[in-house]
């Protein structure tokens, strides 16, 4: 198995204690009420902190899907947070696991610096299709986008 390494950073208006709160801890509800498409977020196994596996549930092109998460950790005091993608339609062919670690910190004007880093774990050594990181980039940066403007909406 290859690992392959990718970092992303991007800022919010958003306090950071605030941003973290609906990312982590609030998710599962504020998700399914900020984007129309999200229909449930439930605890698989786990309850709540690491180790836990939850299925997402939501409608695209039509069709029902699901992506498994499983939480590796939660660092409440340094606004730290890492999954793992292990099942469901955002884990490509090619992947044994793709895992996510977000950190917020101070931005400008009160907002938020978010900083993720994301390791796509290969099955074998072939690196991961280009256009799949892309259309997961994408989806990534959409939802975060949609619960970003749900907070602003509802502060």
């Amino acid at each position: 198995m290859a690992v392959f390494t990718f970092e992303d950073q991007t800022t919010s208006p958003v306090a950071p204690a605030t941003l973290y709160k609906a990312l982590v801890k609030d998710a599962d509800d504020i998700v399914p009420k900020a984007v129309d498409s999200f229909k449930s977020v439930e605890i698989v196994e786990g309850n709540g902190g690491p180790e836990t596996i939850k299925k997402i549930s939501f409608v695209e092109d039509g069709e029902t899907k699901f992506v498994l998460h499983k939480i590796e950790g939660i660092d409440e005091a340094n606004l730290g947070y890492s999954y793992n993608i292990v099942g469901g339609v955002a884990l490509p062919d090619t992947a044994e696991k793709i895992t996510l670690d977000t950190k917020l910190s101070d931005g400008p004007n009160g907002g938020s610096v978010v900083k993720l880093s994301i390791k796509y774990h290969s099955k074998g050594d072939a690196p991961p299709n280009e256009e799949e990181l892309k259309t997961g980039k994408a989806k990534s940066d959409a939802l975060f986008r949609v619960i970003e403007a749900y907070l602003l909406a509802n502060a």
